[in-house]
């Protein structure tokens, strides 16, 4: 499998840049998720990529070859699209093999890669059923199967679950998970779902508005976001972001103070920032404590409870600000009208009025 390079990546429609200069580097056999918000131009550059969109600037290199202006089939890829696009007139068996048909590969060597293909994806028993006898997630395995036949350098998906019901998602995510582990290929793969990007991706590309806001392992980006979007992206449910204030720095340390939690005031290590300062410091659900755990206690009126089974969620408030928590094994939190947890300043995150983290 291949590795891609990308150097300065641009594209324009007009005067309109909607890539603003990408610079990525994907290492052979790794499985790497653009993760973003709607418009923030995932599909764009996958489809550069894949030789649909023409290159403004910048350059794809694919396996140490430069690849601008080269011929979609001629790059060595492979993509599977949100839509399932299988022709409905033609078995499973006749999908698969289409594109090898239509390069004009010998017959027995296209029953070979169509049953191999099959075997992965467990499709031996819908070989000669036709694309109206299948489930959506079948549909979908085939459109993955028809992409495998062809043995690409690279494999491209463009939000292949996007279409399934949540059930489907999940299971189709543990296929997509497992045949990466047996080809051992080089994965790009688009979504807005940070759930799958969390569960699927060796690397995570997080994009707003046409630029790398942040790259890393999924567990990086959770535990050490660059910026507010990203702490507020990555993690479900998201990240609180609560208003703050610096009221006091010495030798490293800061105190903050909470705007709308009069008396809420945390000691942290800060090298950054200005008395002051306004500030807004984040703190994920898993990590409100007990009353008494933390540095400072906030009482919260509670508007619902979801119970999980084993986690429940509460969504609160204070001064209208929502907040939510997440306890574990709590059955009766719903019941209540006010809610007292605890911050611990060590579990916290700070960012400046640009939303860039002050460390």
């Amino acid at each position: 499998m291949s590795s891609l390079k990308l150097s300065g990546v641009r594209k324009s429609y007009g005067a309109v840049e909607v890539i603003k200069g990408v610079d990525l580097d994907i290492e052979s056999k790794e499985f790497v998720v653009f993760v973003g918000p709607s418009g923030c131009g995932k599909s764009t550059l996958l489809r550069m990529i894949a030789g649909l969109e023409e290159i403004t600037a910048g350059e794809l290199d694919i396996g140490g070859k430069r690849m601008n202006g080269v011929d979609p089939s001629k790059r060595g890829i492979a993509m599977v699209f949100q839509s399932y696009a299988l022709y409905p007139h033609m078995t499973v068996r006749e999908n698969m093999g289409f594109a090898l048909r239509f390069a004009k590969v010998p017959k027995e060597q296209i029953e070979r890669q169509v049953l191999e293909a099959a075997r992965i994806l467990a499709l031996d028993p819908l070989l000669d059923r036709f694309p109206k006898e299948l489930s959506g997630g079948q549909r979908q395995r085939v459109a993955i199967g028809r992409a495998i036949v062809r043995q690409p350098e690279v494999f491209l998906f463009d939000e292949p679950l996007s279409n399934l019901d949540a059930e489907l998602r999940v299971h189709m995510r543990i296929e997509i998970a497992r045949l990466h582990k047996e080809l051992q290929a080089t994965i790009i793969y688009v979504t807005h779902d940070q759930v799958e990007a969390m569960t699927l991706a060796d690397k995570i590309v997080v994009l707003r508005d046409g630029v790398i806001e942040q790259v890393g392992k999924p567990l990086e980006l959770y535990d050490n976001p660059a910026n507010q979007f990203v702490a507020g992206f990555i993690g479900s449910p998201k990240m609180n972001f609560l208003p703050a204030r610096i009221v006091q720095k010495d030798a490293g340390t800061a105190v903050i103070e909470l705007v709308h939690h009069e008396g809420v005031r945390l000691s942290l290590p800060l090298a950054g920032g200005a008395v002051g300062d306004l500030v807004t410091l984040g703190i994920r659900p898993e990590h409100f404590g007990l009353p008494g755990e933390g540095a400072a206690d906030m009482t919260l009126e509670v508007d619902v409870a979801e119970h999980l089974g084993s986690t429940s969620y509460v969504y609160a408030r204070a001064a209208g600000e929502p907040i939510i928590i997440e306890r574990e094994e709590s059955r009766d939190q719903g019941d209540q009208e006010r809610i007292t947890v605890s911050v611990d300043p060590s579990r916290t995150y700070l960012f400046d009025q640009a939303g860039q983290r002050i460390r």
